[in-house]
């Protein structure tokens, strides 16, 4: 089916770029109807001093065939959450199938030091920023799913339990991160008796907008930066991730994924998605044998 998410409802949270970005056009080109939310809107600017808004990802949602839908929310705030659920019940009647939880926006605190040389109010401002938004909107919006007696729930992180045995390089940002992995798992034994799905995923090395800058190209142009960073070679666009959200919203046997922290990579392996340029890089196996394991001279080319 070309539109397989037709009819659906979805709420993509940190939607204004990124992973959050990626899975919101692609929700939208699976014909569902998504809210997108975050701080920056063209009206108010990002904290981060950012050019993307929650409007323009909307307005790509729509372009690939959904409905995309903005709404300003900042998760930190209780508030914010309840009025936007009580737009989805108003609005759709009640009905979401599908919530994404990745909200972040805590790149601008974490210092990359032991944590007694760490800022102790950026530590905790990241902390808040990082998992308690996550926290705030399980509480807020999962009565909507549990209403219905089905859905999905997607915990977005940073690394599946390979790399979760392995230090960060920031307490705070390892804390932050391993949590929200283990919420995906923990949150399953709470929503599986009222039939819906919880889950983390994480994507890869993700060619954010952000990393498409730092190495000075665009997504036309990635492979250009393999010449600065050979690790780039494994990298992967946002669409890779929301393509591995896709899959799981449409597989009629999304339970058997419950409780469990996967990859854009595995999932592209098992349900034969490919990434923007038709390949299918393997990140974590990568970061496994090579970047952590013994495969030091390993070519990134060979795991996509």
């Amino acid at each position: 089916m070309s539109a397989p998410l037709h009819g659906q409802v979805a709420l993509v949270t940190g939607g204004t770029r990124g992973a959050g970005r990626g899975i919101a056009i692609e929700l939208g080109a699976a014909g569902a109807t998504v809210y997108v939310t975050g701080r920056t809107t063209r009206q108010t600017g990002s904290p981060l001093n950012r050019p993307e808004t929650i409007e323009d990802t909307a307005d790509l949602v729509t372009r690939a065939g959904g409905h995309g839908i903005a709404v300003r929310c900042d998760h930190l705030v209780p508030a914010d959450v309840a009025a936007l659920v009580r737009r989805i019940e108003d609005e759709q009647w009640g009905r979401l199938d599908i919530l994404v939880d990745d909200t972040w926006g805590g790149d601008q605190w974490i210092e990359w030091k032991p944590i007694w040389e760490h800022d102790l109010d950026n530590g905790l401002r990241a902390l808040r920023n990082g998992l308690e938004t996550h926290l705030i909107t399980l509480h807020t919006v999962l009565p909507l799913l549990v209403r219905r007696g089905k859905g999905l729930v997607i915990e977005i992180t940073d690394g599946d339990d390979m790399f979760n045995d392995r230090y960060r390089g920031s307490m705070f940002y390892d804390m932050i991160k391993v949590a929200i992995t283990r919420l995906g798992k923990v949150l399953s034994d709470e929503v599986k008796p009222h039939g819906v799905t919880s889950l983390s995923l994480t994507p890869g090395y993700l060619r954010s907008e952000a990393m498409l800058e730092h190495f000075r190209v665009d997504e036309a142009h990635w492979r250009d930066a393999i010449a600065k960073d050979r690790w780039f070679a494994i990298s992967e666009s946002p669409h890779y991730i929301g393509r591995a959200v896709v899959a799981l919203a449409a597989d009629p046997e999304l339970a058997r994924w419950s409780g469990q922290a996967l990859s854009a990579g595995e999932l592209a392996k098992h349900y034969g998605f490919t990434d923007l340029d038709g390949s299918q890089p393997e990140a974590s196996r990568f970061f496994a044998e090579a970047y952590f394991g013994e495969k030091k001279d390993a070519n990134a080319e060979d795991y996509r």
